[in-house]
């Protein structure tokens, strides 16, 4: 695992009053998820392979 610290951020679809968002950090072997609410608690880590899936789940079907 690196030893560089995630950089993380939340969507672009996250408003800035608050309320329930994710945090993303990617790094080229893994994507890192966190509650942006609790930001010191664990977080869930993916491969980039299982972000994709997830992120081509979500789109919308033409």
């Amino acid at each position: 695992m690196s030893s560089t610290a995630p950089e993380w951020f939340k969507s672009s679809y996250s408003g800035s009053e608050g309320g329930n968002c994710l945090e993303v950090a990617t790094q080229p072997t893994a994507v890192h998820i966190r509650d942006s609410k609790t930001p010191t608690t664990p977080h869930l880590t993916i491969t980039p392979a299982t972000w994709t899936a997830f992120l081509s789940a979500l789109a919308p079907q033409e």
